[in-house]
């Protein structure tokens, strides 16, 4: 599973508004330990002031899948990972979470994200097949 997760490109970041209806959108991450972080970056957006923001703040449970599909059946897998969000306010930790998404997309060493950056801790793993 952590190979899997750990190569992935894209995941789908699920977080839960503030009624209670789930939002899901795509993300870039890196996992680091059993700590996922997902930037705001410098894609087209209307705001950096994101959905997913306000409801970590409201409810910080998440889940972020990666999985890969392909007409031949039998080499469909997902993973799910389960856990606590925040919105990472330390400065240190901060950097270090943008150097690591920066060595797995080289796209932000040319534009580092401008916006904050999210820190998921990983209560649970799930997995298919």
């Amino acid at each position: 599973m952590r190979e899997r997760v750990t190569t992935a490109r894209v995941g789908r970041l699920a977080t839960v508004t503030a009624v209670g209806r789930p939002h899901v959108v795509p993300c870039c991450f890196v996992l680091a330990d059993d700590t996922i972080y997902s930037a705001v970056d410098g894609k087209p957006k209307t705001t950096l002031a994101l959905r997913r923001l306000a409801n970590i703040r409201a409810n910080p449970g998440t889940a972020l899948l990666v999985d890969h599909y392909d007409d031949d059946w039998s080499t469909l897998w997902w993973v799910r990972l389960d856990g606590d969000a925040r919105i990472v306010s330390d400065a240190d930790e901060r950097a270090q979470a943008l150097r690591l998404l920066t060595v797995k997309y080289r796209q932000y060493a040319q534009t580092p994200p401008p916006g904050d950056v999210i820190a998921v801790e990983v209560t649970a793993w799930r997995a298919w097949p």
